[in-house]
């Protein structure tokens, strides 16, 4: 590491890595996310309405069964500071595309970038395209 890092390598064949990438097959789209983040908000622009999924392992996401913006889109969200491996994700997610900013936008399994390019997407009709 240099001189004015400390930060450890991510382990992309751990079990934070196979999270992220089953998620993200998991579902047409898939935003990792915080709860605060306007711009998050802007990326989901989803009501207060989600059903509260556990996995055996006692780690917990949000499933969202809101519109993805006006095309009735249903998608995955997972509320990063609501996670114990959050950080951990979020250094995946840095290596998987290049940044640990959220939110981070995945649609068929392909990162289409945050929620102004999301939102872009959507004004010039891109996104619709890209769902369907």
């Amino acid at each position: 590491m240099g001189i004015f890092s400390s930060k450890e390598p991510v382990d992309m064949s751990g079990p934070v890595a196979q999270f992220v990438r089953e998620t993200i097959a998991s579902d047409k789209v898939v935003i990792f996310s915080k709860t605060y983040c306007p711009y998050c908000s802007m990326a989901k622009e989803v009501s207060v309405f989600g059903v509260f999924l556990g996995f055996p392992d006692h780690k917990f996401y949000w499933k969202f069964f809101q519109q993805f913006r006006k095309l009735s889109q249903d998608f995955t969200a997972i509320e990063l500071e609501s996670r114990e491996d959050g950080s951990e994700i979020q250094d995946v997610l840095g290596e998987i595309t290049g940044a640990r900013t959220v939110p981070r936008v995945f649609v068929k399994g392909e990162f289409i970038g945050g929620g102004t390019d999301v939102k872009k997407l959507y004004n010039d009709g891109s996104l619709k395209k890209m769902l369907e």
